[in-house]
């Protein structure tokens, strides 16, 4: 099994395996890996294993590439961390889990790469957008310096080419 075939989602901020997948991947049944970490529940805090809530099912239903294994379950399905998915290898104490749980935490390990990636694409994304801020306001600058100097004068601000006599209000071209 490829890491990439590991169904991991985004639930609460956090990296999640559900429990039907983690199950299928130890090879026991769904209930018997919940009822595993019912007899454990000390080493299972929030922060390792949670219950969805109906809406974030919902959620998942609509994400999930085979939504029929969650939709059709009655409660609410547990979800596990990349540790929780590790302790419950330990409880389950199988060759089979033990196997799958290298396979699990290098797809957590792959996922928290891909993301340290992005972090890195996004940062300078930002440095880009700030860049373009202030070519913005320099090229705002510009416009509104030259847009009076491409406006059409008007023909009262239009200079005359020639003298005007101070002295009397007509000039003839003529010589009297």
């Amino acid at each position: 099994m490829e890491k990439s075939e590991i169904p991991i989602l985004w639930i609460r901020g956090e990296a999640v395996i559900l429990d039907s997948d983690l199950a299928s991947l130890y090879g026991v049944k769904t209930g018997r890996l919940n009822e595993q970490v019912k007899r454990n529940a000390h080493r299972f805090p929030l922060d390792f294993v949670f219950q969805l809530t109906l809406q974030e099912k919902k959620g998942v239903i609509a994400k999930c590439d085979n939504p029929n294994k969650v939709l059709y379950f009655r409660g609410l399905p547990m979800v596990f961390t990349e540790h929780g998915a590790l302790m419950a290898s330990m409880v389950l104490n199988s060759a089979r889990a033990t196997e799958m749980s290298l396979f699990i935490v290098r797809a957590f390990v792959g996922l928290r790469k891909e993301m340290s990636k992005s972090d890195e694409v996004y940062r300078r994304l930002a440095e880009v957008d700030q860049a373009l801020l202030l070519h913005d306001e320099g090229l705002r600058d510009l416009y509104q310096k030259l847009m009076p100097l491409l406006q059409p004068q008007r023909e009262d601000e239009k200079r005359r080419i020639g003298f005007v006599n101070q002295t009397s209000s007509f000039v003839s071209g003529e010589s009297s």
